[in-house]
C-alpha cells in the first residue's frame, strides 16, 4: 500500500525526485529530517514538494491494519479559555477512541503549507481551527491525502466543517441590548478573523434591520486582553462614544469592562458590555458578565469523533454540522443580579 509513497493529488517520492533531479534515497532521507544531506539538495527537494503537493504517507501501515494512531489538531495558539476548553474536549474523546493527539500551533509559523503537510506525515486525519487565516495552498496540499475537519469555519468541497451557532443568538442577545432601551451599538471584534465571529457580527446586523437601524461598522479589534484593555482606553478618552458593547468573545469583554469601571464608568449604567463563549469567570466578576453559551469541550468531542469516523473510511457529511448556543443574562446588559448566581468572586 505504501510502497509508493502516493502524496497529494498523485505526487510520489518518484516524482519528486525526478522534479528535484535527485535520488528517491536523497528525497526520503530529507523528509525525514537527516542531515547526510546538502543544503543544496535539501532546498531542491523542498521546493519540488511544494511545487508538487505532495505529502507522504507516514501512517500507511496504521491505515492498512485499521487503527489510527494519532489525530492532528491545528490551533492558532493556546492562550485563553476557548483555546484550552477546545482541546480538553477533543484530546478526551480522542483518548476514549484509542487515538493520541498531534497539537500544531500556527502562530508565528512562516510556511502554513509546510508544517501542514508535515504534520500529515505524522497522523491519520487533520481537525483545524482558524482555516480562514491560512492561505489556500495549505489547505489544498492536505486535503487530497488526508481527512481534513474545519472547526468554526464554512465546508469546502471533501472538507467537512463542525461549528458552534452563531448568528442566531447574535441577534438576540443585539435585541435584547435594544430592549434595554440602548440605542448606540457597537460590535468589538474583527468579522474578518473567522467564520464565526463573522458569522456573529451578521446576526448582530440583521438585529438592526429588523428595527429599522443601520448598524455600525464593526470595530476591528484582535481578541486578547491587552486589545479589550486599549479599546477600552479610546472609550475612555472620548474617541468612541457607544451605550452598548457588543464583544466578539468574553476575553474581550471582560477585559474592556474591567478597564472602563477603573476609568471611572459604570457599567451597566453608563454602557452596556455583553460577551461571548460563557467563560467561567463571566459568572464570578461584577457585575455578571451577559454573554452566549456555546458548547466549546462537546464541540472539541464531536471534532474528535468525526475525523474518527473520516480516517475510518466514512464519507464526510455534507454542509456544516451545527451546535446549539444559549444566551445567557447577567446584569452586565442591564438586567437585575439573579439572586442565585454569585455576586462576587469565591
Amino acid at each position: 500500500m505504501g510502497s509508493t509513497q502516493r502524496g497529494g493529488h498523485g505526487a510520489t517520492i518518484y516524482s519528486v525526485a525526478e522534479r528535484a533531479g535527485v535520488s528517491i534515497a536523497s528525497v526520503s532521507r530529507v523528509l525525514q529530517g537527516s542531515s547526510a544531506v546538502s543544503d543544496a539538495t535539501r532546498a531542491k527537494v523542498l521546493a519540488a514538494v511544494d511545487e508538487l503537493n505532495y505529502v507522504p504517507l507516514g501512517a500507511a501501515r496504521s491505515l492498512a491494519v485499521r487503527q489510527h494512531e494519532a489525530h492532528g489538531l491545528v490551533l492558532p495558539e493556546l492562550t485563553g479559555p476557548y483555546y484550552a476548553e477546545l482541546l480538553l474536549g477533543f484530546e478526551t474523546r480522542a483518548a476514549e477512541l484509542g487515538q493520541s493527539v498531534v497539537l500544531v500551533l500556527t502562530e508565528g509559523k512562516r510556511d502554513l503549507a509546510r508544517t501542514l503537510r508535515q504534520l500529515a506525515t505524522r497522523v491519520d486525519g487533520l481537525a483545524i481551527l482558524g482555516a480562514s487565516s491560512l492561505p489556500d495552498a495549505a489547505l489544498r496540499g492536505v486535503r487530497g491525502s488526508k481527512p481534513v475537519i474545519l472547526i468554526a469555519g464554512d465546508a469546502q468541497p471533501d472538507v467537512e466543517a463542525v461549528g458552534a451557532e452563531n448568528e442566531g443568538s447574535a441577534r438576540e442577545l443585539t435585541a435584547h441590548l435594544f430592549d434595554h432601551g440602548r440605542k448606540r451599538l457597537l460590535f468589538v471584534g474583527d468579522p474578518d478573523t473567522a467564520a464565526d465571529v463573522r458569522d456573529r457580527y451578521r446576526g448582530f446586523v440583521a438585529a438592526h434591520r429588523a428595527r429599522r437601524r443601520k448598524a455600525a461598522e464593526p470595530v476591528r479589534t484582535a481578541f486578547r486582553e491587552e486589545d479589550g484593555a486599549a479599546f477600552a482606553q479610546r472609550v475612555l478618552d472620548g474617541e468612541v462614544e457607544a451605550d452598548a458593547l457588543f464583544c466578539a468573545n468574553d476575553e474581550l469583554a471582560l477585559s474592556v469592562m474591567h478597564t472602563l469601571q477603573d476609568g471611572g464608568l459604570d457599567v451597566p449604567g453608563d454602557i452596556a458590555v455583553v460577551g461571548w463563549d460563557d467563560v467561567m469567570t463571566a459568572r464570578y466578576v461584577r457585575p455578571g458578565l451577559t454573554t452566549v453559551r456555546q458548547p466549546v469541550r462537546e464541540l472539541g468531542a464531536l471534532v474528535a469523533e468525526r475525523l474518527h469516523e473520516r480516517v475510518a473510511g466514512f464519507p464526510p457529511k455534507e454542509g456544516r454540522q451545527v451546535l446549539p448556543t444559549e444566551v445567557v443574562l447577567r446584569s452586565s446588559c442591564g438586567c437585575p443580579p439573579h439572586p442565585h448566581l454569585p455576586s462576587h468572586p469565591s
